[in-house]
């Protein structure tokens, strides 16, 4: 460990990628700023702490009370949280990478990111859109210009892990920390997020009264992005489809009176199947539970569905919300079988931290069917939704991103990447 001082001058431990020897004076820091729900923070902090370890700087952290009560902190005799009276808390009046980027290089035009006179202080915005401009973030010559800059203030919903492995001078590194492509987030999200004591309490419980006993145990997670377009019954009936089809569900057997099974293997099948079930709605787990209750499957099996909370809706600015949805994601992940709702960041978390790959249905935007209605997921990892589209040179490309080693187009989402074997298994 490594004793430094923060922007805000108070000394504390930290996690440093240099040795003991290194004078504190010159340590640089990463200052992650938030956006968006927590899935989306949790993977953009994961991909902050590989940015900040790769720079050879100190990763803080901007939680505001929101986040408090969530994690242990992931560093020992360390806090990684920034100070509320830090003078960084607030980035309205940094300069911005992409102002730099947008007006001052493309103005000179002969002058390069390297070649310019950086601030100390510099936000990056990597908050990125499919209307955004190219950032060149993964660009050598652009990372080798943030070196001078002392404090970079971060800010995302995006995991943009893909990119440092697209970056030539990161790739090596990456390359030997990640030999397996499909376990970033299983290793990083692991060792920092930490669940804290409240929220664990509810975790082990949960999982102690409900579901250590089952003989397997069923995850499914679904993401509504449009509710007042997608009815509730299309979205069940999606979920079964994927569900009945892929053999993770039974049917419930119809010709038979209650308590009986007319299959000879029904009979014997004696396995307890645990369900939970994700979502911001009651009804999903309500549904399913009440089916299961009409009558026997068709496989003998015993299906017991639990849904461990239904906010109703996203609530933001609000912790004891996010210590549920911490608690749901942590149960999902501790699920031998995973269902997830495309583009869900809460969904991405869940497999990374279980190391599944899931079965992703397929995204309802209205009252429709969809054949398959979902699609088995080539890597526990998230996807990267929005990466760069052009070389460092300036000319686009078509699927940039998917022409490196190790990427793959996401299958919810055609513009993103994933980092994975390729294979399905």
């Amino acid at each position: 460990m490594q004793k430094i001082t923060t922007p805000s001058s108070k000394t504390h431990h930290h996690y440093h990628h240099h040795n003991d020897n290194v004078d504190a004076a010159k340590c640089k820091y990463l200052v992650w700023t938030p956006v968006n729900g927590l899935g989306n923070r949790m993977i953009s902090i994961a991909a902050a702490f590989l940015f900040a370890v790769l720079t050879d700087r100190v990763l803080l952290v901007r939680f505001e009370a929101d986040m408090h009560g969530l994690f242990c902190e992931p560093f020992h005799g360390s806090t990684w949280i920034l100070p509320m009276n830090s003078p960084f808390w607030n980035h309205e009046n940094v300069e911005t990478y992409q102002s730099i980027v947008l007006a001052k290089v493309d103005k000179a035009r002969n002058l390069t990111l390297d070649q310019l006179l950086l601030p100390s202080v510099l936000f990056i915005n990597l908050q990125h859109t499919k209307e955004d401009p190219e950032m060149f973030f993964h660009c050598d010559h652009n990372q080798e210009a943030l070196k001078k800059v002392n404090v970079l203030i971060v800010q995302s919903d995006q995991y943009f892990v893909p990119s440092l492995f697209m970056t030539p001078s990161f790739s090596h590194d990456m390359n030997k920390m990640f030999p397996e492509k499909d376990a970033v987030f299983h290793h990083v999200g692991r060792y920092l997020f930490h669940p804290s004591n409240e929220a664990w309490g509810q975790i082990s419980k949960f999982y102690d009264t409900y579901l250590a006993k089952a003989d397997e145990r069923i995850g499914l997670q679904i993401r509504v992005f449009r509710p007042t377009f997608t009815p509730q019954q299309a979205v069940m009936d999606l979920l079964l489809s994927c569900a009945t089809s892929n053999k993770i569900l039974p049917e419930v057997d119809t010709q038979n009176p209650a308590g009986t099974t007319a299959s000879k293997v029904g009979r014997n099948n004696h396995t307890l199947k645990a369900v939970v079930v994700a979502s911001l709605y009651p009804e999903y787990g309500e549904n399913l539970r009440s089916m299961y209750l009409k009558g026997p499957t068709i496989t003998g099996e015993v299906i017991r569905v639990y849904q461990p909370s239904h906010e109703e809706k996203q609530k933001f600015k609000d912790n004891v919300h996010n210590i549920k949805a911490l608690v749901d994601m942590y149960l999902l992940s501790l699920c031998d079988v995973l269902v997830t709702s495309s583009l869900s960041t809460f969904g991405y978390v869940a497999q990374g931290f279980g190391g599944l790959k899931p079965w992703l249905l397929y995204g309802l935007v209205s009252n429709e069917t969809h054949f398959p209605p979902c699609l088995r997921d080539l890597s526990p990892e998230p996807c990267y939704h929005f990466p760069p589209q052009h070389q460092c040179n300036g000319n686009s490309k078509e699927h940039f991103a998917a022409s490196f080693p190790h990427m793959f187009e996401c299958k919810d989402y055609y513009r993103g990447v994933k980092l994975g074997d390729g294979v399905v298994h």
